[in-house]
């Protein structure tokens, strides 16, 4: 199989990293029914980001519940500087590009 965008084998696409630089993520909490707090990741590209392995990686980290919505990603609980710090050291993500709010 060969990569629409880049050209290369899938084996070898550089697509996802390439992306990864270029992303603008926010990272914040909110509150939902019952006072609930949940860590909202927001800004990826879905069709460059594998959102669905990204969130699984997450939940399966932080042992915790959360879903995918649209060009987002809701974790169950407040994880806001572990989430950057897993984006960063695990993930590839650079550190400018992710911000995160108060």
């Amino acid at each position: 199989m060969i990569c629409q965008t880049c050209g290369l084998p899938k084996e070898l696409c550089v697509c996802e990293s390439i992306a990864k630089e270029t992303q603008k993520i926010t990272i914040s909490t909110i509150r939902k029914k019952y006072g609930k707090k949940y860590t909202l990741i927001e800004g990826f590209d879905e069709r460059e980001i594998d959102l669905e392995g990204l969130c699984k990686k997450l939940k399966a980290r932080f042992a915790c519940g959360g879903t995918i919505r649209k060009d987002s990603i809701e974790l169950q609980g407040d994880h806001k500087a572990d989430v950057r710090e897993f984006l960063i050291s695990k993930e590839g993500f650079t550190p400018d590009t992710i911000v995160v709010k108060a």
